[in-house]
């Protein structure tokens, strides 16, 4: 018996250190070292504003903004089957969207049910420049069909709704957070974009932050403001972890100190708004330089770009589930950076992008940023450009591989780029 209980317990023995030689042997492995990547056939013809969004069951859509011509845009999408993106697939077309370098539609799939689809774009109302709403339409056979698409906010003004990130829960229900201008408004003028004044957009209020939810039948619920007064044209983030939702988003103070904030909803429901970290940047106009956000199931980690004194940093942030907040930053750029971040989570370290200016040109970076404070490795992804046609480029994971796509301009002519590093 004695023996039979001995042979059990170094059984058990070698089983752990087993596995933690394979973790080992699998962390070891996601290495910037060993980087190598490898060119995926963009789907995308003429287009741009690519966005990218790995589903629950781990497959990889790709949605753009295709240019059909001087007076029509189509939002495509195609998603990775074998190595290799599916033929593309029209979700819709206008010829009174609004297209934007920095505002881009996405695409999301439902929890538990992969035939189940969101996507968005944003459509004009009036006449003004920045007067438009944002439109989802959904799909319940995998993107085969489309419905009729139905505005998220429920204001009924003619202004600016943009910059959103919508995330799949559970519930069978999607998460949604945008910039939401109904109180930059006077009854009977039109906004001026940009214009910051005290009291915000062309003398009404302020930018606000609000978030909704909705079901595949485009039923909205739990409607509310987030932030009364934030910046008026950064990208938003968000992420859904076991324990809570997190919003990210440039916030905005009246002495105009546009640092990075985020909310938080728990069982005890939103947070206040909360600094994730107090840059100090004092800037008269919006940067147009979103957070990017990322979580591995309750951890959670930032990147962000500031210039505070006219110093530009791309910052990385750790989330500390003690304090529920965030941990000192870590500057990861290489002294010149343009921002428009993207961030991944791994078990002890964060794979961070950015676009970096060199000379007159820029280049597409990417850093291993360890939670341990080890200094971060970094590597060159691709040449860029420095103009707003370059956009943001996307980084997402998968089990096995990071995918890449970002927007390559020659001439008039713009097109999609797409690649990935499997790292195991």
């Amino acid at each position: 018996m004695k023996n039979s209980i001995f042979l059990f317990l170094i059984t058990l023995v070698f089983l752990h250190f087993g596995c933690l030689q394979d973790s080992s042997s699998s962390q070891s492995s996601i290495d910037l070292d060993n980087f190598t990547l490898s060119d995926l056939k963009s789907p995308v013809g003429s287009g741009g504003e690519p966005n990218l969004f790995v589903s629950e069951q781990g497959e990889v859509y790709l949605s753009w903004v295709e240019y059909v011509n001087d007076t029509t845009d189509a939002l495509m999408f195609s998603k990775i089957e074998n190595d290799v993106w599916t033929d593309p697939t029209e979700i819709a077309r206008g010829s009174d969207w609004f297209v934007n370098w920095a505002d881009f539609p996405s695409l999301v799939v439902y929890k538990n049910n992969d035939q189940h689809m969101a996507a968005h774009w944003l459509q004009k109302r009036a006449e003004g420049t920045y007067d438009y709403d944002v439109h989802i339409a959904q799909s319940k056979d995998g993107g085969k069909n489309w419905s009729e698409s139905f505005i998220i906010h429920t204001d009924g003004v003619a202004a600016e709704h943009g910059f959103v990130t919508m995330l799949p829960q559970d519930g069978g229900k999607i998460f949604a957070a945008w910039l939401d201008g109904r109180f930059t408004k006077v009854e009977g003028e039109e906004a001026a974009h940009d214009s910051h004044d005290d009291h915000g957009h062309g003398g009404g209020g302020a930018m606000t932050l609000r978030t909704a939810t909705f079901d595949i039948e485009g039923n909205l619920s739990d409607e509310k403001e987030l932030d009364h007064r934030i910046c008026d044209c950064c990208q938003t983030a968000a992420v859904v972890t076991p324990k809570k939702t997190l919003v990210a988003y440039r916030d905005r103070s009246v002495d105009e100190i546009r640092d990075i904030s985020f909310v938080q909803k728990t069982n005890e429901g939103w947070s206040s708004p909360s600094l994730v970290h107090a840059d100090n940047w004092n800037i008269a106009g919006c940067p147009v330089n979103g957070p990017a956000l990322t979580n591995l199931n309750n951890d959670i980690a930032i990147a962000w770009f500031t210039a505070v004194e006219e110093k530009p940093k791309v910052n990385v942030s750790f989330y500390n589930n003690e304090i529920t907040s965030f941990e000192k930053p870590i500057r990861i750029d290489s002294g010149n950076p343009l921002g428009r971040v993207g961030i991944e989570l791994f078990d002890d370290f964060a794979m961070v992008s950015w676009l970096e200016q060199v000379g007159e040109n820029a280049e597409i970076k990417l850093a291993q940023v360890f939670s341990n404070k080890e200094k971060p490795k970094t590597i060159t992804l691709s040449k860029s450009s420095t103009s707003r046609r370059s956009g943001f480029p996307q980084i997402e994971k998968t089990e096995d591989k990071l995918i890449f796509a970002w927007t390559v301009s020659v001439g008039k002519k713009s097109t999609v780029h797409t690649a990935f590093w499997k790292f195991k």
